[in-house]
């Protein structure tokens, strides 16, 4: 079974003429569930290394608030790697860093704690879906303040008519998406 066939689509959601992809539907399912957090570790395991060793590979399970939280935690597991989260504002405890992105409707901030992220260390950013890309490009350009190296920038759906790859690919990250929507 694909993995687009766990995906529901709500039209008209938020507002009319958006098609809404509603990674519920998936999250209910074990085997959709398991599909997208095997989909993308899969693909990373050979890239993985000792915590301790930040100079090797892979060391890190970077995700987006919120939903990048739910696949990003458990492939972060599969891995045997750490899990460090971007966050709304406020939402950290201790000292951060962030960054500022426009929305359609307004603008919004991550933040990421001081500290968590070693220079030079290997990341993979994760969310769920990539629509424009001003939340993933503010992401991209945090975890580069924090002078992480991004192996990839991982998601379960791409909406590639939107321009959100397509922003992250000018940024010279590797983007891989488990299933697409065009048009939307």
């Amino acid at each position: 079974m694909s993995l687009d066939s766990f995906i529901r689509t709500i039209p008209d959601h938020p507002k009319p003429g958006i098609q809404f992809r509603d990674i519920t539907t998936l999250l209910l399912d074990p085997e959709g569930l398991r599909l997208a957090v095997d989909g993308i570790a899969d693909r990373h395991r050979h890239d993985r290394h000792d915590r301790h060793d930040r100079s090797g590979g892979l060391g890190l399970v970077v995700g987006i608030e919120a939903r990048g939280f739910i696949f990003g935690t458990a492939i972060a597991y599969q891995l045997g790697l750490g899990f460090v989260p971007l966050r709304k504002p406020g939402k950290l405890p201790g000292e951060t860093i962030g960054r500022d992105f426009d929305l359609e409707y307004g603008s919004d901030r991550i933040e990421l704690h001081v500290g968590a992220i070693a220079p030079g260390q290997k990341v993979l950013l994760v969310d769920d879906l990539i629509a424009t890309g001003g939340t993933a490009e503010a992401a991209v350009l945090l975890l580069r303040e924090a002078q992480a190296e991004i192996v990839e920038c991982a998601f379960v759906i791409a909406l590639p008519d939107l321009g959100g790859v397509k922003r992250l690919e000018q940024l010279d990250c590797k983007v891989h998406s488990l299933c697409e929507f065009a048009g939307d």
